[in-house]
């Protein structure tokens, strides 16, 4: 009994660190518009506020992926942690006190954050495939990424409520909620200690090129459905947003309560898929491909309708399809290689998602001013390839794998 509530509170803790990830652009976009009047910037300056971050990640990830392989997880996840509060500290304190050079300091703030932001979910979810095994394994990586998904439905409404003290006092929250992830992972994580000292990093790089020769395609994949999943989710959230103030006029906690339907139907999905996937790596794929195929259809329905109930009931739809996919590709990445190299594969897949979430935005503005009926289409389009990619390229096995083997390389065949 009280090794599984100890294996239960590891997990919380884990869970805490991808919650933490997404406050950090979420719970800032209540207040961009006051931080534009505030701090007398342009419309530019104040979108790099979201920029730096997510560049700054990306950057950062393999990096720091490499070093939790080389040393320990832990050994990275809690400085970034810190890393994370402080650069939100600093944010926080330019607001209020620097106001000759405050928009520099916060930018630097929010690069500090983001550099950090790269050493939490990415590295967590390595953390996962080293701790847990098998189903347990799939399910954890399920609560992983539903804990990603409530952040992103919580975020914005925890920003606004915040800003009703002042507008600043976001900032003062990172720190706050870092410190209680940094608890939880010093006191219910416990890592194994390496049995043998870490490859040199010419023997690192060479085990990575041979991952990479031996299963680049089905990994190009799965990056790729990951970052599609995640760019089509924001950016037509982003569309969404624009049109509720523009052609109904629905802003504040009605505008934040709408768009968190579709991230519920997202996130609920995500737990339920995690807990039943188990290993079984045929079932997996079939509920990628499905999730894909949900997700074009509902985006090539959405060009016929205008009605707001309809819309967004057809848009749960996508979102479902969302929380079939991300659960499984998780699950097939987390287990693609050996422990000794899993920090930097699924860093360079949490890069390539930040990436994803960074682009898709702008992407969509682009295709909102050519066409709104060609925006759905090419998203449905940009879906039913990445559905035929995932069906040609990763294959299950018959039967479901053993706990003790290493790689996933030994459980598929690839074509």
């Amino acid at each position: 009994m009280a090794e599984k509530k100890n294996r239960g509170m590891a997990v919380a803790a884990i869970s805490t660190v991808p919650l933490i990830l997404v406050l950090g652009n979420s719970m800032l976009i209540p207040i961009l518009p006051k931080m534009k009047s505030e701090l007398d910037i342009s419309q530019f300056q104040v979108s790099l506020i979201i920029t730096a971050f997510s560049v700054a990640a990306a950057v950062s990830i393999p990096f720091l992926g490499y070093l939790s392989d080389r040393f320990s997880r832990k050994t990275v996840i809690i400085p970034a942690l810190f890393l994370y509060g402080s650069g939100g500290l600093l944010a926080g304190a330019a607001a209020a006190w620097w106001f000759g050079s405050a928009y520099q300091w916060i930018l630097a703030g929010r690069i500090m954050q983001g550099i950090g932001a790269a050493g939490t979910a990415p590295i967590a979810m390595a953390l996962t495939g080293d701790l847990f095994k098998g189903g347990e394994q799939s399910k954890v990586l399920g609560l992983v990424e539903a804990s990603n998904g409530i952040g992103k439905v919580i975020s914005p409404i925890i920003g606004s409520l915040l800003a009703l003290f002042i507008w600043y006092s976001v900032f003062f929250a990172f720190p706050v909620f870092c410190l209680l992830s940094i608890l939880l992972m010093l006191f219910f994580v416990k890592e194994k200690k390496k049995k043998q000292e870490p490859p040199s990093l010419g023997q690192y790089t060479k085990g990575l090129l041979s991952v990479f020769k031996t299963e680049g395609r089905w990994l190009f994949v799965a990056y790729l459905t990951g970052a599609a999943c995640l760019f089509t989710l924001f950016g037509i959230l982003f569309y969404i947003s624009d049109i509720l103030e523009t052609n109904y006029q629905i802003d504040g906690v009605l505008k934040g309560g709408i768009l968190a339907i579709p991230l519920l139907f997202m996130t609920t999905t995500s737990y339920i898929t995690g807990s039943k996937i188990g290993k079984n790596m045929q079932l997996m794929k079939k509920l990628i491909v499905s999730g894909l195929l949900l997700m074009t259809a509902s985006f090539s329905s959405l060009a016929f309708f205008k009605n707001l109930v309809v819309f967004i009931s057809i848009l749960a739809v996508s979102s479902l399809g969302t929380g079939l996919v991300l659960p499984c590709i998780n699950s097939f990445i987390t287990g693609s290689v050996s422990k000794e190299q899993r920090g930097f594969v699924t860093s360079l897949y949490g890069s390539v998602r930040f990436l994803g979430v960074a682009v898709g935005p702008p992407v969509y503005s682009a295709l909102m001013e050519w066409s709104v009926k060609g925006m759905f289409f090419t998203t449905a389009a940009f879906t039913l390839v990445t559905a035929v990619l995932s069906m040609a390229f990763i294959r299950g096995g018959k039967k479901e794998p053993s706990e003790k083997q290493d790689t996933l390389f030994e459980r598929l065949r690839f074509t």
